[in-house]
């Protein structure tokens, strides 16, 4: 019996990936907020817009390197899980121990939003490895169902999950109230991130460890 090739099980957690991957904090998150809270909101979709491009091509990257993993064996897949998930962490915890007289905002004020935002989503060192691993957490369990021939689904999936993030974040960037929250409390932000990245990851430790000790149980 062969195994239909839509199955909505799976495509959700790429679509729910995607979207966490767009709306956790980070440096472009951080930027966005700051152009829109000196430009207004026209300005944060011309971000969205560019970054876009970026997610896309990080995303493709991603489940290229998952499903390779996968075509490679269970083991390889549970390394880079376990990989991903320890960098997480790393990540979350310099975010969620930022000391107060750190400047959390990398960058206000662009004068050209669409092409900012597409130098971030494309040259950010830190959007790949953040790309695997936010896939890799959120699929992980589903392993043994990923394919090359699902690949392409799972990244309309995950194009889907972009266009939802970026338009929930267009509704909101430039409010006042965002604007005048962004500016008073832009220490916790950034600490929040941290919050959110550990999570992350210890969700990919979490998921990874146990299918590598079910593995050395069977092998045993």
């Amino acid at each position: 019996m062969t195994t239909p090739l839509i199955d909505p099980t799976l495509l959700l957690p790429a679509l729910l990936a995607a979207a966490a991957y767009t709306l956790t904090p980070g440096p472009a998150f951080l930027a966005l907020l700051g152009i829109g809270a000196t430009q207004g909101r026209r300005a944060g979709i011309g971000f969205l817009a560019g970054h876009l491009a970026g997610d896309v091509v990080w995303a493709s990257l991603a489940l290229i390197a998952i499903i390779g993993a996968q075509s490679l064996g269970t083991m390889m897949f549970d390394l880079l899980g376990l990989a991903c998930g320890l960098y997480l962490c790393w990540l979350g915890w310099k975010a969620a121990s930022v000391r107060r007289d750190a400047d959390p905002q990398t960058t206000v004020g662009a004068k050209r939003p669409l092409l900012r935002g597409l130098a971030f989503g494309l040259m950010n060192p830190k959007g790949y490895p953040v790309a695997v691993a936010t896939f890799t957490s959120l699929l992980a369990s589903r392993s043994q169902d990923l394919s090359w021939e699902r690949m392409p689904l799972l990244l309309l999936a995950a194009f889907a999950g972009f266009i939802l993030a970026d338009g929930l974040l267009a509704y909101v960037v430039g409010a006042g109230l965002v604007r005048r929250f962004y500016r008073r409390h832009q220490l916790w932000v950034t600490r929040a991130s941290g919050v959110l990245f550990i999570g992350f990851g210890l969700n990919a430790l979490w998921h990874s460890t146990y299918s590598l000790w079910t593995s050395w149980r069977r092998a045993a």
